[in-house]
């Protein structure tokens, strides 16, 4: 078990945790304003009555690319059926998004810098006149910032010392999950869970298994999502392992595989075709499922008196007996209940993990230095 709220279930390999082990003192020791994010103790840059300002909004859009939006999303995405307004994310280049607003909308800008190139095209086109605007971004003069003074809106400050894959528990994430009337403090369990000697104990051998797969040539990490509503979280998990951890000819490449669609394609190759996979099982727990109806099942026994979720989770475990046979490495995931704490802790998990393969296989997991190449290269050729 990793928490109460999450069954955890890690990789059966040969590790030696104690390099990781020391790793991780070391990083709870440093002055890390990611791991500060992930406290209650954090001081957000906007309060409760700056968000009750903007409680009768319906109908929100979120101009961001990558970590500015991708955190939001899944938040967004996982708690869909506690939230009762609206958020449409422009989170790509495509002008048929102004197609559709036809409603007065909060539009939140979000850009670290200040100077994403699509972000601020976004907000050109669709920022109207009707709309309110929040723009958040650096205290600085960049582009976006001196916009949001020019149309006289609001600006909420971004962390300097925290880049967008680590920011969903910052600003980034937690003024949208207010916006959306839920509590951003319950998100926020790294407090409780570096007294958990489970949840601690788990990620320590977690991160030192993934670095004995890494050591014997596995480069590709799997995810097997068994829940639609966790799509856009391996979304932002993808970026955060991918730019973290992508550099000097080493990382992992994290691919999402959504079941049981998949089951009928790729999974030949997963269990038969090349070795250089290891896998993440995930699962949650639905309280609500739809039924089948009896009536309509003629003979099949099967399926009498199920419903959706026992057949996912039928695939589920099956699936991981196959593996189990097959010496194919794996871990898995079983969330209990879909709520902030969870969804809190999940989050606290992988930037923990991804932070600590960074420092393990000596490599900087906050910087993006190739990103930064094609950013400058594009602006010389619009220029």
């Amino acid at each position: 078990m990793l928490t109460d709220g999450i069954n955890f279930k890690n990789f059966n390999v040969k590790a030696k945790p104690q390099l990781v082990k020391k790793k991780f003192e070391l990083l709870i020791k440093e002055n890390n304003e990611v791991l500060k994010s992930l406290s209650k103790n954090y001081q957000n840059s906007f309060s409760k009555n700056f968000v009750s300002k903007y409680k009768k909004f319906s109908n929100f859009r979120i101009i961001g690319l990558g970590g500015s939006t991708l955190g939001s999303q899944a938040i967004y995405q996982f708690l869909f059926k506690k939230i009762k307004k609206k958020f449409v994310f422009i989170d790509n280049l495509d002008p048929s998004f102004r197609k559709n607003i036809k409603t007065k909308n909060l539009n939140l800008i979000i850009s670290k810098s200040g100077n994403t190139i699509e972000t601020i095209a976004n907000a050109n086109i669709l920022i109207n006149k009707k709309d309110k605007n929040i723009f958040l971004t650096e205290n600085r003069k960049s582009h976006l910032y001196l916009l949001a003074k020019k149309l006289k809106s609001e600006i909420v400050h971004h962390n300097n010392f925290i880049g967008g894959r680590y920011s969903v528990l910052s600003e980034v994430g937690m003024l949208p999950a207010e916006l959306m009337n839920l509590n951003s403090s319950k998100f926020k369990q790294f407090n409780n869970l570096i007294k958990n000697k489970s949840f601690l104990k788990n990620l320590i051998a977690n991160v030192a298994a993934t670095i004995s797969l890494i050591q014997n040539k596995k480069y590709n990490s799997v995810i097997i999502n068994y829940d639609n509503k966790s799509e856009n979280l391996f979304q932002w998990y993808q970026q955060l392992v991918a730019e973290s951890l992508g550099k000097n000819k080493k990382g992992i490449l994290p691919i999402i595989s959504n079941m049981p669609k998949d089951n009928h394609s790729v999974m030949q190759l997963y269990l038969d075709g090349f070795q250089n996979n290891f896998f993440t099982f995930f699962y949650v727990h639905e309280k609500r499922s739809e039924k089948l109806k009896n009536k309509l099942l003629f003979s099949n026994k099967f399926l009498k008196n199920k419903n959706f979720s026992d057949i996912t989770y039928a695939q589920k475990k099956a699936s991981e007996k196959v593996f189990l046979k097959k010496k194919i490495p794996f871990r898995s995931f079983e969330i209990k209940e879909r709520n902030e704490k969870t969804l809190g802790e999940l989050f606290s998990f992988f930037i923990l993990e991804t932070i600590l393969l960074g420092k393990c296989l000596k490599l900087n997991p906050y910087n993006q230095p190739s990103v930064e190449l094609i950013k400058k290269e594009t602006k010389k050729l619009l220029i």
